[in-house]
């Protein structure tokens, strides 16, 4: 349903659209959730970890799965602020909202990054067509990763490619996961054109947390342990996250305040 069903243009007919894009990812996506989950299980029981990457509001996921409390401890983020952070590129470098389409910058983020064979990709985008997604997708499936997607095959499939090879995010991926977004992700019309209530970001971090959940509940049936964050802010955490983060070394940065 849109808003141009019935008219509506209020927080009653945003709640309704965005209760419905969670239930179509609930409802579809599961299996998708699942063999996901195969893939980073198996690189968590080989001492790999979780590499993901997100440009724009794409970020929201990286952030959901890496470096919250709750959250699994051998993921690691990869931002094109690393550029900044890690690289010594200047701050006004990565300001242009259109840098996420040069395909370049992909190789520049991962040379800054202690990746292992072992280690699964997990790679977001709602148009799934820039360059710097694409070549990072790319780049991890001819270093022998497995890559999975997060993206909206409403959106991606009416896009084409700014990347060289004409490829789209979901084209390369081994498992490709629906955030059931509709084309241009605002899913509310207004009357004069546009539209509102982008769905993205809210459904995105549904899969990132059933991803997380499914992962974990493996773990705990292999009867294996369950490396999670826990809230800096509860009594103990500090200590407790310090022991787990300590495994891994630089392998998972910290994320910033």
């Amino acid at each position: 349903m849109t808003a141009t069903d019935t008219q509506e243009v209020d927080q009653h007919a945003c709640a309704r659209l965005m209760k419905a894009a969670v239930e179509r990812v609930s409802e579809t996506q599961t299996e998708n959730i699942s063999r996901a989950a195969d893939l980073v299980v198996e690189a968590i029981l080989n001492e790999g970890i979780i590499q993901v990457f997100g440009t724009g509001h794409s970020r929201s996921i990286a952030m959901e799965i890496a470096g919250r409390a709750g959250g699994l401890v051998p993921a690691n983020a990869l931002s094109i602020k690393d550029l900044v952070m890690y690289g010594g590129t200047a701050p006004s470098a990565i300001l242009d909202p259109t840098i996420e389409r040069d395909a370049g910058l992909a190789q520049r983020i991962l040379d800054l990054a202690d990746t292992h064979p072992e280690d699964v990709f997990i790679i977001a985008s709602n148009s799934g067509g820039n360059g710097s997604v694409v070549e990072l997708a790319l780049l991890a499936k001819e270093r022998g990763h497995q890559v999975i997607a997060v993206t909206s095959l409403a959106h991606t499939q009416h896009v084409v490619s700014r990347h060289s090879s004409g490829k789209r995010l979901f084209e390369i991926a081994d498992v490709v996961i629906d955030n059931c977004g509709v084309f241009g992700d605002a899913a509310m019309p207004l009357p004069a054109g546009g539209a509102i209530a982008a769905t993205s970001s809210l459904t995105g971090v549904l899969i990132a947390q059933m991803l997380v959940a499914e992962v974990c509940g493996r773990l705990l049936r292999l009867g294996k342990e369950v490396p999670v964050l826990v809230s800096a802010n509860v009594p103990g955490g500090d200590e407790h996250n310090e022991d787990l983060n300590e495994r891994y070394g630089g392998r998972v940065r910290r994320s910033e305040p």
